[in-house]
């Protein structure tokens, strides 16, 4: 199944669910790059309702030990993509997601300016699934389509200091491959 950005950065067909964390980018700043990270709330678990809640700010710091340390974080990424294969858009393109950071990528700060943020479910030392790569390959395929990408990176080449994901199990030439063939 092909996917389509709309002109306001909407992917039709997919879940949406709004997250506040975003703002306008720079006036004309291309979208130009597509950031590859991973996320597992709590960590090393998958399938519950934490990434949702980080991301919407609802994170409920009783839930969990670890959710004391992050639930005041106002984050967020353009697109979620499940274990099983499920999308779910957060930010419209359009508008700068909360992801990055403090990040630079080739002399350019600021990576939330000109970049899409999309996040795994799953953690730096364990596979991801078929349908993820598969999900993946179909959305980078739309993004890049859509507007003039220029690079697929991982959060761990824009922030190398700070951040590892998507980790070493990610099969970078598997997901090239599903991205040319989508």
């Amino acid at each position: 199944m092909n996917l389509t950005i709309d002109r306001d950065g909407l992917v039709a067909g997919i879940r949406y669910i709004a997250s506040p964390n975003f703002d306008e980018r720079p006036a004309s700043m291309p979208i130009d790059l597509v950031v590859i990270h991973s996320i597992s709330l709590p960590p090393g678990e998958f399938g519950g309702a934490g990434i949702v809640d980080l991301f919407t700010n609802r994170l409920d710091p009783a839930a969990h030990p670890y959710y004391c340390t992050i639930a005041t974080l106002k984050v967020s990424a353009h697109f979620l993509v499940r274990r099983d294969g499920e999308l779910i858009q957060f930010v419209p393109c359009e508008k700068r997601a909360w992801h990055a950071g403090e990040s630079t990528w080739r002399g350019r700060a600021r990576c939330n300016d000109y970049s899409v943020g999309i996040e795994l479910e799953g953690a730096d030392d364990q596979p991801f699934t078929d349908v993820q790569y598969e999900a993946l390959g179909r959305l980078v395929a739309a993004v890049c389509s859509h507007y003039k990408v220029a690079e697929v990176v991982g959060h761990s080449d824009i922030a190398p200091q700070r951040k590892t994901d998507p980790g070493p199990c990610f099969d970078w030439p598997r997901f090239r491959e599903l991205v040319k063939s989508a």
